[in-house]
This record gives C-alpha cells, structure tokens and sequence, in this order.
C-alpha cells in the first residue's frame, strides 16, 4: 500500500522530538553540520511503508543532529505504524514496534523487517 507516510511529519516535528529525547536524557540537543540540511528535506511522496521506513534508517545514519538521531527516527517509524498494527493482536503489534524500532536503528537487519511486515499484508 503507498501513501503519504510522512505527510503528518513536518521537520519541526522532527526537531521537536529530538528536543525532547536529549533534553530527558540531558545530552546537547544540536544540528549537525553533515547531515541536518541533507535529512530536512521533505518527504511528501507516495510511498510504501517498507520505503518510508528506510527512509527514517537513512535519516538515522545521517545524523542531523548531535544526539539521539536512532530514538527519534524510531518513534517516528513506531507512531507511522500504529495505525496498520490495530489489525495485529496484541503481540504481534508489540513484535512489528519493536522491529520496526531496531531496523531504523540499524540493530536489525531487512530480513527481520520484511518478515514482520508480510504479518501486516
């Protein structure tokens, strides 16, 4: 299924949540020189959700900002997916969150993804 993943994700929401995480775990909540310019690009197009979510890893590895750039592409791919996992039962919804999680976060790899994500076709 394509759609506008992103559309509810404007870059000021972006820096909002990046904000929050640094400032709970106290760490320097900056841009970086390298990759904030190349990350804020928009994203308003049609994509499938597997799309959108190597997009939030790219983001990730890209760094925009000092700290935190896995736990805030990660909650994003987390909240873009809640909607497709109402249909899960509880359990399966918890596993496609956390993989979901740890994929942005490069801690899991395209195989764990596409296997949770055949759960939601």
């Amino acid at each position: 299924m394509r759609k506008l993943w992103l559309k509810d994700w404007p870059w000021a929401s972006v820096v909002a949540i990046n904000a929050a995480l640094c400032q709970q775990k106290k760490a320097l909540h900056r841009p970086t020189s390298d990759g904030y310019e190349a990350t804020k690009k928009p994203g308003l197009l049609e994509l499938s959700l597997r799309q959108t979510l190597d997009i939030c890893r790219r983001c990730h590895k890209l760094s925009p900002f000092c700290f935190c750039n896995g736990n805030t592409f990660a909650a994003i791919g987390r909240t873009i997916i809640q909607d497709p996992a109402r249909t899960m039962s509880p359990g399966e919804a918890h596993v496609l969150r956390s993989v979901v999680g740890h994929y942005i976060a490069g801690t899991a790899g395209e195989e764990d993804l596409d296997q949770v994500l055949k759960a939601l076709e």
